[in-house]
């Protein structure tokens, strides 16, 4: 038997492949699906289903594809905004044998009006179910997100409320398998680890302690979630099926000439920030590797054409597949090594990093010329914020630096500098000159005041 989690870095995204008696299924796979058909030949078995929870809204699904290799049937729920071209429609009782298993389908609308749970079952041992695939409707430590239908704020709510409670009667001793961990963009309190059962998620998690159905309604209703505008292209790449990622995971290695001489919408430095504010090539903008599925969504349009730069050849990698999986893979080339470009005489370009006292000091002369500009969450800054900064989300920069006076000075913050970087190396890219970065921004106001 086999039951094998499947973990995507950057989306922080979880699939699993469960096996028996020479049948498996796969449960929400990823776009680069070829893992799941190698795992299930490795341990002799055959694909035969594919079960996805939900329409997902941030990255690829690979159930079109992964349908295509294997002949296997995909299911899916109803009711998600549209026809789901390459499902059938499962609905709530339905089974689905996969040798010694058995899966159940649980209808558990909420975070998305489609949204399935599937119960695995041992039919060995028939006193109960042993798992639950919950999608994006209960993590560990969290629920799922519910900002999805507007103007049904607190009808949805209510729905996810509800099937939490379908989800939770299985029983304590049910495992949980959700689609996401720590780190994803779908909840904001996940648990770093990513095993828990049901009965301990109804006494630790959160989100599940609410003393009423309209209390939790509340809570939901007044929380805060950013959606970026690839979360578009995902919905609609999930009714019609995406293509196939890539067979080369790896972007064409470019000289420095050819770098210059492509013609793309953005060129993209996936380095580490530090090492971007040192030295970049004055039209990049920067996307460290570990932030490109949070911010690449933000920042770069369905179909724009993209450079990268790079350290290494593994950086260059590993940013394409982070790109290939949220479907922005017009990727040009590659270029590795930005002090040989600077060794070239190719112009280059930093970003100054300032201290806690430079930045008391910018507050205290009142410079109408300068803007101490704080691009965390809305919840981050509801906790603590430094006077007279103002506020503008990161990734939302990608149209509200209109609203900027590029002859203006910008002392860019976030919680550490992280965030700040890619928000300076953006601004940078259109056009503003006057930027520097608050090292340590939100950890170093703390360590310096409280």
């Amino acid at each position: 038997m086999l039951l094998e989690k499947i973990k995507t870095p950057g989306l922080s995204h979880l699939s699993y492949i469960v096996g028996s008696g020479g049948k498996a299924a796969v449960i929400d796979p990823r776009r680069d699906c070829e893992c799941y058909a190698e795992r299930a030949r490795a341990e002799g078995l055959e694909i035969t289903h594919i079960f996805e929870t939900h329409r997902n809204e941030d990255l690829v699904s690979g159930a079109p594809i992964l349908k295509e290799l294997t002949g296997a049937r995909v299911l899916h729920g109803h009711r998600a905004d549209g026809t789901v071209a390459y499902a059938e429609t499962a609905r709530e009782g339905d089974e689905f044998e996969i040798g010694q298993l058995m899966i159940r389908v649980l209808e558990t609308p909420g975070h998305t009006d489609d949204h399935l749970a599937f119960v695995l079952h041992d039919t060995a041992y028939p006193d109960g179910p042993v798992g639950v695939f919950t999608g994006d409707a209960l993590f560990v430590g969290d629920v799922g997100r519910t900002d999805f239908y507007p103007d049904r704020k607190r009808e949805v709510a209510g729905l996810l409320f509800d099937s939490l409670q379908k989800i939770l009667a299985l029983g304590d001793q049910v495992i949980l398998y959700p689609a996401h961990g720590a780190g994803s963009v779908c909840g904001s309190g996940m648990a770093d680890r990513e095993f828990s059962t049901l009965g301990h998620e109804r006494v630790n998690n959160p989100r599940l302690q609410f003393s009423s159905r309209e209390a939790f309604i509340d809570f939901k209703v007044a929380e805060n979630h950013y959606q970026p505008p690839y979360f578009r292209l995902m919905e609609r790449l999930n009714l019609e099926g995406g293509d196939a990622a890539p067979r080369v995971m790896r972007p064409k290695r470019l000289s420095l000439s050819e770098l210059g001489n492509r013609e793309v919408d953005h060129l993209v430095d996936v380095r580490e920030p530090l090492a971007f504010a040192s030295g970049h090539l004055a039209e990049s903008m920067n996307l460290p590797v570990d932030m490109i599925s949070a911010f690449a969504g933000w920042f770069i349009r369905e179909g724009e054409r993209i450079a990268l730069v790079a350290s290494d050849e593994g950086q260059l990698e590993a940013a394409m597949a982070h790109l290939v999986r949220i479907a922005l893979d017009r990727v040009a080339g590659g270029y590795v090594g930005v002090v040989p470009a600077a060794a070239q005489g190719k112009a280059m370009r930093t970003i100054p990093m300032i201290g806690t006292e430079e930045v008391e000091r910018r507050l205290a002369n009142e410079d109408e010329n300068w803007t101490l500009l704080d691009v965390r969450d809305a919840d981050e800054r509801s906790q603590e914020a430094i006077d007279r900064s103002q506020h503008i989300y990161v990734g939302e920069l990608n149209e509200r630096f209109r609203d900027l006076d590029p002859s203006k000075h910008y002392t860019l913050m976030c919680a550490s500098g992280m965030r700040a970087t890619v928000a300076a190396g953006w601004l940078a890219s259109r056009g503003f000159e006057k930027l520097d970065v608050y090292l340590g921004s939100m950890g170093a106001w703390k360590a310096a005041h409280y």
